[in-house]
């Protein structure tokens, strides 16, 4: 897990350093970072609506493994918002998860 960390630190430096070179203040990075998660949301929904068929316009336009891909988007949008976000990132996850699982687990 360490290894993903280290990746998503990197991805996260990278769109820090982006943002400040085209003067987007951290406040705001953080903001469009979030809506960048709903936007990965709304791939991965378009995606199962494709799997399954259900939009008459487009048909099967999409397979399970697209699914898949896109959940992994979701996820991978989501670890590099909490790293823009807090430098402890993988510790405040790790603390997190283990308070959530306490409840249902």
């Amino acid at each position: 897990m360490d290894d993903v960390w280290k990746t998503i630190g990197a991805l996260a430096a990278r769109f820090d350093e982006h943002d400040r070179e085209r003067g987007v203040a951290p406040e705001e990075s953080v903001t469009l970072q979030i809506l960048k998660i709903g936007e990965e949301f709304g791939e991965a929904a378009q995606a199962v609506i494709g799997a399954k068929g259900t939009n008459p316009r487009k048909g099967d336009s999409h397979t399970w493994s697209d699914v898949e891909a896109e959940v992994a988007d979701v996820v991978i949008t989501a670890m590099v918002a909490l790293a823009r976000m807090r430098p402890d990132a993988p510790a405040f996850l790790a603390e997190h998860l283990r308070a959530k699982s306490e409840r249902f687990l």
